[in-house]
C-alpha cells in the first residue's frame, strides 16, 4: 500500500505527514510513503506495483491527488483531512486525536476495498 501525502505547511498538510509516520510505525511493512513534493518520478516509482495507492490530502487544494495525477497515477482512494472534520489553520499544531482520526479513516478505507 502506498500513501501519497500532501505534506504541506498548514496544520492539515503537516497532519498528512504525521499520519504517514503513525501508520509506518504502527503497521510496519504494510505501507510505503512518498510526499507529493518528491516529484512525479519518485511518486510513480513508490506506487509501482502497489496493491493500493491512497492520496492523503490536507484540504481542497488536493496537493497529493494532483501530484499523483501528474505522475500518471490514479489513486484507488482519496482522503481529505478537512472532509474528516479537521479545521485548516496555518497556525494550529497537529493534535494526536487528529492523527488518530485520519489514520483510522485510512485503515478503514483500506480494509473496505
Amino acid at each position: 500500500m502506498t500513501l501519497i501525502t500532501c505534506s504541506g505547511l498548514s496544520n492539515v498538510g503537516r497532519l498528512t505527514t504525521a499520519v504517514a509516520h503513525h501508520l509506518l510505525v504502527r503497521h510496519p511493512g504494510r505501507f510505503e510513503w512518498v510526499r507529493a513534493q518528491a516529484g512525479p518520478e519518485e511518486i510513480a516509482e513508490a506506487a509501482d506495483g502497489a496493491d493500493l495507492v491512497i492520496a492523503l490530502d490536507g484540504c481542497e487544494d488536493c496537493c497529493g491527488s494532483r501530484k499523483a495525477a501528474e505522475a500518471g497515477m490514479d489513486p484507488f482512494l482519496r482522503l481529505m483531512a478537512t472532509e474528516l472534520g479537521i479545521v485548516k489553520d496555518g497556525r494550529a499544531e497537529v493534535l494526536y486525536a487528529e492523527i488518530e482520526t485520519v489514520a483510522r479513516a485510512v485503515l478503514a478505507a483500506a480494509e473496505g476495498r
